[in-house]
């Protein structure tokens, strides 16, 4: 087996997994995962390990540069002083919800296997840093199913208006959240008494303003030479090089990545006035791209822990069902937003895929979360698919009691 025959593989074998999906009205991201899981190393094993943690991280990284790149070009800044302050307020609540209680109720967990036991070293170092990364992974809400039933129903209205705003800087925060709680974790992990004060303030400072100022860098940089693509064609060569160039430098500089290219995307829809077709290009790759990145997420999958990442997929979902549901309450009780938003909005924030299962791959290639990596990417994955199943009902239901929709 080698890497091209691989890729080769992830690419039709996620192909027709999608098709079987949308045949049976699955969403498409499920066929994919579904079918890395059986070709992963605990099941038939057609995909062998030491490619998937391996050579195989570039198509992770490429996915994830591509996805973070998308999510800031949908932060534009006259787009989102229009939308109200109702949403800014109900984002960092409802997101924050989803991350307590998950994170909660793992480390709980975590204390009943440790027999309640929290001096024991071992939650300190496995359970509690578990729950923390999953928690702000938990953030994350996925635009592609709330926009699909969306225009299926043809909904209109203030509760319609809130959602899509929300889930538009969900993945925003949630890639924020995650940088804070991998320094945390790592903390905890590494031992608190071995590392200094200055290493727990400077290096999480450095990181986020570090990918910050790189990607504005190549924001303003891709600016310049995209004047120079005159066709759609060399335009995507540029977008796409620009993003394969960022990523290289963050990983370079052991900075993040993924902030350093949501950046650049932020820059570019902001300070370029005619950028609907710096981001319009990345449709001509995304399936391609997307159909190895979801198929390689699923291969990722290890039945041995299942046992364990079972359970754990299930307080997963439940705390982040809780979360939603209250923390979007608060928001909106905060912001003085109206009852239909209040009443049904976190019905609409279920979904979650594409940045949530892309921080879980890059906490398992994390050499410090080794010992929990496949533990959080087993139990994020069936939560995954599990909240792909749950997530479309609720969403309508939402949109039907708020009166929003159009049934003719």
């Amino acid at each position: 087996m080698n890497l091209v025959l691989v890729i080769g593989i992830l690419v039709i074998a996620g192909f027709f997994g999608g098709l079987a999906a949308r045949k049976i009205k699955f969403p498409t991201i499920s066929g994919y995962i579904i079918i890395g899981m059986l070709l992963s190393p605990s099941i038939l094993n057609i995909i062998p390990e030491e490619l998937i943690s391996g050579r195989l991280s570039v198509v992770t990284d490429v996915a994830l540069g591509i996805i973070a790149y998308l999510v800031g070009g949908s932060l534009n800044l006259k787009r989102l002083k229009k939308i109200g302050k109702s949403i800014v307020l109900i984002t960092p609540f409802q997101a924050a919800g989803a991350w307590i209680f998950v994170a909660l109720l793992i480390s709980f967990f975590g204390g009943f296997k440790e027999g309640f036991n929290f001096f024991n070293i071992n939650f300190y170092q496995t359970y509690l840093p578990a729950a923390i990364i999953i928690g702000a992974i938990s953030c994350a809400t996925a635009p592609a199913a709330t926009i699909a039933i969306v225009h299926e129903y043809k909904a209109k209205g203030p509760l319609t208006t809130t959602l899509l705003g929300v889930v538009a800087l969900d993945d925003a925060l949630c890639i924020a959240a995650y940088a804070i709680a991998a320094s945390i974790a790592e903390m905890l992990i590494i031992g608190i008494k071995s590392v200094s004060l200055y290493q727990i303030l400077v290096f999480p400072i450095f990181d986020i303003f570090g990918s910050i100022l790189l990607g504005a860098a190549f924001g303003f940089g891709l600016i310049y030479i995209s004047h120079f693509a005159k066709t759609r064609q060399r335009l995507l060569v540029v977008v796409f090089g620009m993003i394969l160039l960022c990523i290289g430098a963050a990983k370079i500089l052991n900075i993040s990545a993924l902030l350093a290219n949501m950046t650049m995307g932020f820059i570019v829809v902001n300070k370029m006035e005619k950028n609907e077709n710096m981001f319009k290009v990345i449709d001509d790759i995304e399936d391609v791209i997307f159909a190895m990145f979801f198929t390689l997420a699923g291969a990722h999958f290890d039945l041995g822990v299942m046992r364990t990442a079972g359970i754990l997929a299930l307080l997963i979902v439940a705390g982040r069902c809780g979360g939603k549901l209250i923390g979007a309450r608060i928001g909106a009780s905060v912001s003085q937003a109206p009852l239909v938003v209040k009443k049904y909005l976190g019905f609409g924030l279920m979904p979650k895929a594409g940045v949530t299962i892309g921080l879980a791959i890059l906490a398992r290639q994390h050499p410090v979360f080794s010992n929990i990596g496949n533990l959080m990417m087993s139990s994020i994955l069936a939560s995954v698919i599990i909240n792909e199943l749950i997530a479309p009902p609720l969403t309508k239901y939402a949109i039907f009691k708020a009166g929003e929709a159009t049934t003719s």
